[in-house]
């Protein structure tokens, strides 16, 4: 078995960007590289184009209208302007926030500025397993609700919640609802009408797409979603975004997510057949493990969080850093000494977060990669619990 070293399971931080995806990208860098804001010359013109074209392959993807996605950084600048600019859009009408402890940094981040800004947040718990419980969200829910914030797919545990429900709840209730979908995009299929969501962000570097660039989806009817634009000067992106448009970037996305909705399903299958191989094989060699999160017709097919007791995750990581990259949790909480504030929501104490790791699998992952893995993992789990 021939294995080119280190492999790479990391892929809910980040992916490889996918050869197609470099390739249309590489001419809006040196041949079609006009300001897409400047439609008076060609090079303007060829460069709209190129983001309308993006835009389009972003709506087909979500059920949306080409008009409803509005290019940003990433999903982290998409969740700031759509919960930043409802509150600031509402600001008089005393308005109230839902989110759920689980959520990306970026969200719970954004709730809290609300909090030290006036306004009213109420956090949801979840179950052991991550999800949230519909009748706790319909008992939070108050006459001057305005925003619910719950992400499609959990970034550590894969937790998928229940989205179509939780959107017909807010739709009843007259309230908007947002979801971070950046892990969910490329793994399930999302339908903003059949779901009723009314905002939700996404991100290039998720699906095999290149880094600083994102969306975020914003409803134009039935209802109408009202908000006050974040970055000012130009009244780009209909005046939600201002800012010279990063084409090459819009074009990547546009392929990536392209790509991803139409292969999904296969790709799917293949995954998750090599991640329950690795999962099988730490529960069965590895005394006392534990997966964190829900079942697996339940959660993300690339996903696997698991406990190893004894053995601190980072010391596993390191020993095993020439030949295998995975993680101990989200890539965006990695400088904090803090332990995961996802595992600690589904009842693990500190001890047990600290013996956790987290594996992603992508389509470019192989199954000899999951196999040498797997024995790896294994061989030097056993070596440090031997020395300690």
């Amino acid at each position: 078995m021939s294995i080119n070293y280190p492999i790479y399971l990391d892929n809910h931080a980040t992916t490889q960007v996918d050869q197609k995806v470099l390739e249309v990208m590489l001419p809006y860098f040196t041949k079609i590289y006009g300001n897409a804001s400047s439609k008076n010359h060609k090079f303007g013109n060829d460069a709209s184009t190129a983001v309308e074209k993006a835009r389009s392959q972003v709506a087909n993807c979500l059920n949306a209208k080409d008009s409803e996605i509005i290019f940003t950084s990433g999903a982290t600048e998409s969740i700031n302007l759509a919960t930043k600019g409802i509150a600031e859009y509402f600001k008089n009408k005393n308005p109230h926030f839902i989110t759920v402890a689980t959520e990306h940094k970026a969200t719970l981040d954004c709730h809290e500025w609300l909090e030290n800004n006036g306004y009213e947040v109420t956090l949801l718990g979840v179950d052991s397993e991550g999800f949230i419980q519909l009748e706790e969200l319909k008992k939070a829910i108050k006459d001057n609700t305005k925003l619910v914030s719950i992400m499609t797919a959990n970034n550590e545990i894969g937790t998928i919640q229940p989205i179509a429900d939780i959107g017909k709840i807010c739709r009843e209730a007259n309230c908007y609802f947002m979801t971070d979908a950046t892990q969910a995009i490329g793994k399930l299929k999302l339908d903003v009408e059949s779901m009723n969501i009314d905002l939700l962000a996404g991100s290039g570097h998720k699906i095999h797409g290149p880094k600083g660039i994102g969306f975020l989806y914003v409803r134009r009817s039935n209802p109408h979603v009202y908000l006050k634009e974040q970055i000012n000067g130009g009244k780009h992106e209909r005046s939600m975004r201002s800012g010279t448009l990063n084409v090459p970037g819009i074009v990547g996305l546009g392929q990536a997510i392209s790509q991803s909705s139409k292969d999904f399903l296969t790709h799917n299958k293949l995954i998750s057949k090599m991640r329950d191989h690795i999962e099988n094989e730490l529960l069965k060699n590895i005394k006392n493990s534990k997966v964190n999160g829900p079942k697996k017709e339940h959660r993300l097919p690339n996903n696997l969080n698991i406990y190893l007791p004894g053995v601190e995750a980072e010391a596993l990581i390191i020993s095993l850093s020439d030949k295998i990259s995975f993680s101990s949790g989200s890539a965006c909480t990695t400088a904090s000494i803090e332990p995961s504030h996802a595992l600690k929501a589904i009842g693990l104490n500190d001890s047990q977060i600290h013996q956790s790791i987290r594996i992603g699998l992508s389509k470019k992952t192989t199954p000899d990669q999951i196999h040498i893995s797997t024995e790896l993992m294994i061989q030097n789990y056993k070596k440090i619990k031997q020395l300690s």
